[in-house]
């Protein structure tokens, strides 16, 4: 087949520019004319700059997905920060007893879980990406109206620009415009709590080891960055949040100090501070003809296990797998039955780690005596039960299959 197809692609976010690398890298290049459009400015990364307040957890298998992308090697080359071992423990119990869950990168034979990184780090060396292999990336270009027609789809922009595809990438995130012209509605829910974020200094060493604290209102978790430095993320109610947000560095230093339990000292709140709401959605389709929905514009979860991004980069390699191997088979990558194919695969696997996610959350919220005591015995026979613990870590680091 001869014809080459057009692919635009909305939302210049990790999901979004991940997406028209591994596309533009893949076998099928040659039959695919790729184009990236967002609405928003340029995202900008400087080195010499301190780390920006929003960083990423990015797991084993998102980093094989962007290294198969070409973007790896550049962003390791700028500025990463590695965690080899992760600590979870309930604020009725310490850090160092039995129902602690622990991993470490060497029971997988991994010289680190995962890396945090700046999201715009992400995004500049993806674009870097982008441009070397000569796919337009053009932003400031917010769609204001599409046509979904039997044919290739139209896509009108506010600056005047019209766009015509085989197939449109959703990948505009949670409140997508493309899925809402679409008129695919979404399953969601908001939680009694928002996240703080910001950077500290801390007074121990934090050990390349992440660390989460299970709270009352929702836990804290304390990533580790350069030095002796963490990124925080406190997932508590928006009362507290909004608080915490006006608070003196001083008096946010203590409270972060004291809801940490200590474990790595005393923490002195270093940076900028910022807070969002939390909520949970997934949308009940992920393709139509000549559509199809990646990352937050197809589902996002809560924050506590760090999964949102990771989910976004499994979905958008699912989705060029199924686009290569179609092209290869004479098919046409916009058609329903194609796009079926990565619908199937990942609706359900977001799904299933959206639920569980959002179970873990609840579990954690509730104040009955008799579940506070299933958890600490769930989470000490979970650290004891070997191939269980192994499979379910895997999956979280997205390296089943791989």
């Amino acid at each position: 087949m001869n014809k080459r197809f057009d692919i635009l692609i909305c939302g210049a976010g990790m999901a979004g520019l991940s997406c028209a690398a591994l596309l533009a890298t893949g076998a099928a290049r040659e039959k695919l004319n790729i184009r990236v459009i967002d609405a928003g400015h340029e995202p900008v990364f400087d080195y010499k700059q301190d780390v920006t307040l929003r960083v990423s957890a990015i797991s084993a298998g998102s980093m094989q997905i962007l290294e198969t992308a070409g973007a790896w090697a550049g962003i390791a080359a700028a500025r990463v920060f590695p965690y080899r071992e992760m600590l979870v423990w309930d604020s009725r119990s310490v850090v160092d007893s039995p129902e602690t869950l622990h991993f470490n990168a060497a029971e997988f034979g991994l010289p680190e879980l995962g890396v945090i990184v700046e999201n715009v780090l992400i995004q500049q060396v993806l674009l870097q990406r982008l441009r070397e292999l000569g796919v337009e990336v053009q932003f400031e270009t917010r769609v204001s109206d599409v046509q979904w027609l039997d044919g290739p789809t139209a896509i009108r922009a506010e600056n005047g620009q019209k766009f015509t595809a085989d197939l449109i990438v959703g990948a505009d995130g949670a409140g997508s415009r493309i899925r809402n012209s679409a008129s695919i509605s979404v399953s969601s829910w908001n939680y009694p709590q928002h996240a703080l974020v910001t950077h500290v200094h801390c007074a121990k060493p934090h050990r390349g080891i992440a660390r989460q604290r299970f709270l009352a209102n929702g836990p804290i978790a304390l990533l580790p960055l350069g030095g002796d430095r963490v990124s925080i993320v406190w997932s508590t109610t928006a009362d507290r949040a909004e608080a915490a947000l006006a608070s003196s560095d001083a008096e946010l230093s203590k409270t972060l100090t004291r809801i940490s339990d200590g474990v790595l000292g005393e923490l002195t709140v270093d940076g900028p501070r910022g807070k969002f709401p939390l909520r949970a959605q997934i949308a009940k389709e992920y393709v139509r003809q000549g559509l199809v929905l990646v990352g937050d514009a197809a589902h996002c979860v809560h924050p506590l296990a760090g999964q949102g991004v990771n989910l976004g980069f499994a979905d958008v390699a699912e989705l060029t797998d199924v686009i290569a191997a179609a092209l290869k088979n004479g098919e046409h990558p916009g058609d329903l039955p194609v796009l079926r194919r990565y619908e199937r695969t990942r609706k359900g696997a977001n799904a299933t780690m959206l639920y569980f996610i959002d179970g873990i959350n609840r579990l954690f919220l509730t104040k009955a005596p008799a579940l506070t005591r299933l958890r600490a015995t769930g989470m000490r026979l979970f650290n004891e039960s070997g191939p269980l613990k192994r499979r379910a870590v895997r999956t979280a680091l997205g390296l089943n299959g791989l």
